[in-house]
């Protein structure tokens, strides 16, 4: 899922560890490595949920050190994480580049064993990366800082938290009536259809907040070295998102910040009410792993002409000047891949749950081979008003 800001968000439920004598450490391994890598480009969070880590599955201290020499002698992955014996999993970094990465930790249930250990340790780490850890006594407190309801939490897990809240003074604490949600504004961009949008602007094919957005990032943006990796202030990014929904013009001069342009056209994206690729092409994106490399730009062909006109018109119009941002990569480091891992999950996502890790990678190759063969992929269908 996301956070607030934007953000990927990884979990770690030290429920679903199996008993330490029938895992294979070596894979476990390969796994934290290769899912740490997926967002090594981009900033990111991390949510650790701690219930479940008991002696039988908590990792041996041989395997501990031999994971700490393998982080920290492989310069390709600069984060350390470190399981720490007795109830304490925690992240710390090596390398300049994933600690700067790294945002939030947010530790779940934490035990009283865990924050006697943590303030041991604490003079060992950073001040700024102690910042970043976050103690969070119950599953709700998370809604706070991400949206809660895409995470693939374990019922042990939320079962636990039942029960932590039923022994908290013998009851569960009062349900808060949520009122109804509002009717979008007319003049409302975040959140809303491509159909609502259009009709809200005498028929306007392309929403006016990519437009402003894409326009400023062509003028000023395309040499930027890391556009569309770092984030922008929260509070910033929700008083433009407000500017644009009452339909007020957005300078963003007045900011200076590049980086704010490129989240708004990430969030825009991404809380479409069904994503830009449509939930009917879900499962077809994810075969392309499956399609003969030689047939893979033909099969990308394939899948977006059976998209609706006006998201074809829409995610052309993206496409066109994502490949004019990877062709500046060697100035902005942005390439095609570089761009796939930050737009993949903006473009589609599942319409139950969230994507799994097992997607990412076609959901990327699929996103990557659209940037690339931009031209071959989108010059055989002509709609009318492109």
């Amino acid at each position: 899922g996301d956070d607030n800001s934007g953000r990927k968000v990884i979990t770690f439920s030290c429920c679903r560890m199996p008993p330490s004598h029938q895992l294979n450490h070596t894979r476990l391994l390969e796994y934290l490595k290769y899912t740490l890598d997926q967002y090594v480009e981009s900033d990111y969070t991390v949510v650790y949920f701690h219930y479940g880590l008991k002696s039988l599955n908590k990792p041996s201290l041989k395997w501990l050190q031999t994971a700490y020499k393998e982080f920290d002698r492989n310069c390709s992955y600069s984060v350390l994480p470190s399981m720490i014996i007795k109830s304490l999993l925690t992240i710390s970094f090596s390398f300049p580049r994933y600690k700067k990465n790294l945002k939030a930790l947010y530790v779940v249930h934490p035990t009283n064993f865990i924050k006697i250990l943590w303030n041991i340790f604490k003079p060992l780490i950073s001040h700024k990366f102690g910042k970043k850890i976050t103690y969070l006594n119950y599953l709700s407190d998370l809604r706070e800082h991400l949206k809660y309801d895409q995470l693939n939490i374990p019922q042990e897990v939320i079962r636990h938290d039942e029960n932590l809240r039923r022994k908290q003074k013998g009851k569960l604490p009062p349900v808060v009536k949520v009122p109804p949600p509002r009717p979008p504004l007319p003049t409302q961009q975040f959140g809303v259809s491509l159909q609502y949008i259009k009709d809200k602007n005498k028929g306007e094919l392309i929403p006016p907040v990519m437009k402003e957005t894409v326009s400023y990032l062509k003028r000023k943006g395309l040499q930027v070295e890391g556009l569309f990796r770092r984030s922008a202030s929260i509070q910033t990014i929700k008083d433009v998102q407000k500017l644009y929904n009452q339909g007020k013009s957005v300078n963003f001069d007045d900011y200076n910040d590049i980086h704010i342009p490129a989240v708004i056209l990430k969030t825009f994206l991404r809380e479409l009410p069904q994503p830009l690729l449509t939930f009917e092409c879900y499962d077809h994106i994810l075969g392309i792993t499956s399609v003969e490399s030689s047939l893979r730009v033909t099969r990308c062909k394939q899948i977006i002409q059976g998209l609706p006109e006006h998201n074809y018109i829409v995610l052309k119009y993206l496409i066109c000047f994502l490949h004019m941002v990877s062709q500046e990569s060697i100035y902005n480091r942005m390439t095609a891949s570089s761009l796939a891992c930050v737009f993949g999950l903006n473009l589609v996502w599942p319409s139950k749950g969230t994507a799994s890790l097992s997607a990412l990678v076609p959901l990327n190759l699929f996103t990557e081979l659209l940037i690339d063969f931009y031209t071959n992929i989108f010059n055989s269908r002509t709609v009318p008003g492109e």
